[in-house]
């Protein structure tokens, strides 16, 4: 491949593979010690940083090492912080309803089913998703304008996800909130202001791979697909149907934006609901 040496690139993307696996066995092992699959979320952000250590590491040498370190730096913030985050979040609860079900309906051993279906799927997305990093950390072209643009974009994708994250978990503290629907700040805008800081941040790391149009092809199915989860895939879609019954998240979804963050809509049936 142009610009890029296959032969490390191979190594790259074999080794970067082995760890989000490690990763993934090692949840998998905890969590079926504690009967709380729940922990493949936290598992999910530590892989994606587990593979940047890597692919950062193996490409010593061969990419540019600014942009080698950027890029990895870049991941590994975000990977870190969504684990953190999604493991305070998680503290002293049961197990997902999300994994529940899907357990509930295994045919054969819950915990196999759970392995292929849970762990080994999450694994394999952690690292089709970070294709781009493994790719960008071997480009030995300087940081270029479309590179700095798709950082600027992964800044603002933290701090969007960042801040809607830690507004709903300040909304979630007030007990006189119990039972209401999250609809002030940055989820006044958008229902998925989290979701959305996610689609930014790996369209921003695909931009840091695109200095040659032979890399921007090769993974630009990685944001696709993240951007397919998040909208239509275990994202926007299942949060959406588990809210669908909540008091007053019919008039919130009637005067908020789905995804991209817009000014709330006014009018009939719309109007927000004053605590």
């Amino acid at each position: 491949m142009s610009a890029v040496d296959t032969g490390t690139l191979g190594v790259v993307l074999a080794a970067s593979a082995a760890a989000a696996l490690a990763v993934m066995l090692v949840a998998f092992a905890v969590g079926t010690a504690k009967s709380l699959h729940r922990i493949v979320d936290v598992a999910w952000g530590l892989a994606f940083a587990a593979v940047a250590v890597v692919a950062w590491s193996l490409a010593a040498g061969h990419g540019d090492d600014t942009r080698r370190t950027l890029v990895a730096l870049a991941t590994v913030v975000w990977g870190l912080r969504l684990a953190l985050h999604i493991a305070r979040r998680g503290r002293g609860h049961g197990e997902d309803p999300r994994y529940a079900r899907m357990l509930a309906r295994a045919r054969g051993n819950p915990t196999l089913y759970a392995l292929r279906k849970v762990y080994l799927l999450q694994g394999a997305l952690v690292w089709l998703v970070s294709l781009p990093v493994q790719v960008a950390v071997l480009l030995p072209h300087p940081v270029e304008a479309t590179a700095l643009l798709g950082l600027a974009l992964w800044a603002a994708g933290l701090a969007c996800e960042a801040v809607g994250d830690h507004q709903l978990a300040r909304f979630k503290a007030d007990p006189a909130n119990r039972g209401r629907v999250m609809d002030r700040g940055l989820w006044s805008w958008t229902r998925h202001p989290n979701y959305f800081g996610d689609f930014l941040v790996w369209w921003g790391l695909y931009l840091t791979a695109c200095a040659t149009w032979q890399t921007a092809l090769l993974t630009l199915v990685s944001p696709l697909v993240m951007s397919g989860l998040l909208i239509w895939g275990s994202g926007k879609r299942l949060l959406e149907q588990h809210m669908a019954d909540r008091p007053g998240y019919a008039a919130y979804r009637a005067r908020t934006s789905g995804f991209v963050p817009l000014p709330p809509r006014r009018g009939p049936g719309t109007e927000a609901r004053r605590g």
